[in-house]
């Protein structure tokens, strides 16, 4: 019975990722910028390491974009008058986006900068 689970299962978080992707526009910039750096990661010599850590990092942002969208969504629905209570709930979710935005920088810049000096 389990078995028949799985897929339906999966089938629900994927639409779930759809429906993030086409609604919510920060998404669809973080999946460019991820896009961007993959591509990237392909012009510059990249150990398997730093591929992980970029992995992990473009993870992190993309997770935390879709649970903050999935608090929004959520607070809108249990708060649709906007508590001050739902307000600071959405900005702590948002803040969290931001915090794995700025760390992915860091590391992006830790990566790519000193393959930058090797061209030049």
């Amino acid at each position: 019975m389990s078995d028949k689970k799985t897929p339906i299962g999966f089938a629900f978080a994927w639409n779930g990722i759809r429906e993030v992707a086409r609604t919510e526009r920060n998404f669809r910039i973080h999946l460019a910028a991820a896009l961007l750096v993959v591509i990237s990661g392909f012009f510059f010599p990249l150990t398997n390491v730093e591929w992980g850590i970029l992995i992990l990092v473009i993870g992190l942002v993309l997770v935390t974009e879709i649970t903050n969208s999935a608090i929004e969504k959520m607070m809108d629905y249990v708060k649709p008058d906007m508590h001050p209570a739902a307000q600071v709930i959405k900005d702590v979710a948002a803040g969290a986006v931001l915090m794995s935005a700025i760390i992915a920088v860091i590391i992006g810049l830790l990566i790519f900068l000193p393959k930058l000096d090797m061209l030049f």
